[in-house]
């Protein structure tokens, strides 16, 4: 069984961030999305594909079940159309800051305007130093997982937003 450790931040407003050390572009597409759990297809870059399967009973604590597969991209596409949800579009930097690896995220689409920055981590009491970039923690506001966003994209939020 695999274990997603991770916390979700806000960037700081007016924030600049350091050069990326790689830049990803990612569509996702989710097959079943309810009652705690998620089937999600990625591409990315439209090179690689993924089957992700998650679990969110724990999420509370910033712990989901994860079972990720490698897929072809061929049949990735094939699987988008499977969705009944909004596609999460985003493009993705990847920012080493000392040993951790963040993942922030300038969603696109349905979702233009959210960015958010990502860490996993090995354990949930593992303790880091946040980047000056990196500002309000999201981790325990389901608005900002990503199945979330495919079922109620941001843009149909304006109001309730907490930037």
């Amino acid at each position: 069984m695999g274990i997603e450790i991770e916390r979700k931040f806000l960037l700081k407003p007016g924030a600049q961030l350091p050069e990326s050390d790689m830049i990803q572009n990612i569509q996702q597409a989710y097959i079943a999305n309810d009652q705690g759990t998620a089937v999600r297809v990625r591409l990315i870059n439209t090179e690689e594909a993924y089957l992700t399967i998650k679990q969110a009973s724990e999420y509370h604590l910033g712990i989901r079940t994860e079972f990720e597969y490698p897929i072809p991209v061929e049949e990735a596409i094939e699987m988008t159309n499977l969705s009944h949800y909004h596609k999460v579009v985003k493009q993705r930097h990847v920012i080493m800051e000392g040993e951790y690896r963040w993942e922030v995220d300038f969603f696109l689409e349905d979702n233009e305007g959210l960015i958010l920055a990502e860490i996993e981590l090995p354990s949930i009491d593992t303790p880091i130093t946040l980047p000056e970039w990196v500002g309000k923690e999201v981790t325990h506001d389901e608005r900002y997982l990503n199945n979330y966003l495919a079922k109620y994209p941001y843009s149909s939020w304006e109001q309730n937003r907490e930037d």
